[in-house]
């Protein structure tokens, strides 16, 4: 990948532009009924990873809106089959148990699904120095992941969390290529098990602020242990400069009563890059395309959850 040492991502985008692109997609979005909402997400993100670089090279992202609309229309099929196996119980056993099945099909399995699709999607649509990312996970042995854990967290009211935090952070990691060549992580939940039960006993002392130290202990404790071959990761984050970042978001959404949204994006974004350094020293020689495809489904499911990464896919988990 990289050749120097050490060496950050770097933002280029402008706010304004970006604004101009947000009023755009939100005036042809009312215009079309919605359906022009699509296109526009699309063009945003083309715009967002064409102005991040790394090493000199900026990214490229190639999805359009007529696959992400696509992927909503598949994503509504399964809501629409969901919803009448929960209506069909209803009818026939109780009215109860078609809600809950409704629910907790979503909870647990539509929303893993939104998670790993949307991850598969993305990286199949980015590009950088010509090679194309991907993603090589597979939704049956992500749900044996998922569903466990989600269940563990539950019963635990909590406290496995941490553990089935890092569980999914190690499949996505693992499973994310560059080309043929793999990402990795070697973290464990049970490194992040102290810090989190710290915070949960800071949380009301502190009304909750202290989790904002947490979560960057959490980020730097991640990209430490990622890396792609050779290459590692750093991160510099500290709770006090993400805690200032918010607190300066929101006031900045507050004064422009919402259109300073786009300052607020590209100053996310910067600060994130900002953040990360790859540390050591490889080439690209032994890197070689390997493209794979992706299906749209996952990413229209998360459309519904909004599960959102614009910009910060790479970036971010």
């Amino acid at each position: 990948m990289p050749a120097a040492s050490p060496q950050r991502p770097t933002f280029h985008g402008d706010a304004g532009t970006l604004f101009g692109l947000h009023v755009k997609h939100f005036l042809l979005t009312v215009i079309t009924f919605g359906f022009y909402g699509f296109w526009g997400r699309s063009n945003v993100r083309q715009y967002l990873y064409a102005q991040t670089s790394l090493g000199g090279d900026r990214f490229t992202y190639s999805g359009t809106g007529g696959e992400l609309f696509r992927g909503w229309i598949k994503a509504v099929g399964l809501f629409i089959l969901g919803g009448a196996v929960a209506v069909i119980l209803s009818t026939a056993v109780s009215e109860i148990l078609g809600t809950v099945v409704l629910y907790l099909g979503a909870m647990f399995v539509l929303f893993p699904i939104a998670l790993l699709g949307s991850r598969n999607y993305r990286l199949s649509r980015t590009t950088w120095r010509g090679i194309r990312f991907s993603f090589r996970g597979n939704v049956s042995r992500f749900l044996g992941i998922f569903i466990p854990g989600l269940l563990l967290s539950i019963v635990t009211l909590g406290l496995y969390f941490p553990v089935f935090h890092a569980d999914i952070r190690r499949y996505l990691v693992n499973r994310s290529y560059f080309g043929n060549s793999p990402f990795s992580f070697n973290g464990e939940g049970r490194a992040l098990f102290g810090p989190f039960l710290l915070n949960l006993v800071l949380f009301p002392f502190t009304l909750g602020l202290y989790s904002f130290w947490y979560g960057a202990w959490r980020d730097r404790y991640y990209w430490e242990h990622t890396a792609f071959g050779p290459l590692s990761f750093r991160s510099t984050i500290t709770g006090g400069e993400v805690l200032r970042l918010t607190i300066e978001n929101i006031l900045l959404l507050i004064v422009t009563l919402g259109f300073g949204f786009a300052w607020v994006q590209a100053r996310t974004i910067k600060f994130r890059c900002e953040h990360l350094l790859l540390v050591g020293q490889s080439t690209l020689d032994d890197v070689v395309q390997d493209a794979q495809g992706a299906s749209t489904t996952g990413e229209g499911l998360s459309e519904m959850f909004e599960l959102d990464l614009v910009g910060a896919d790479f970036f971010g988990l």
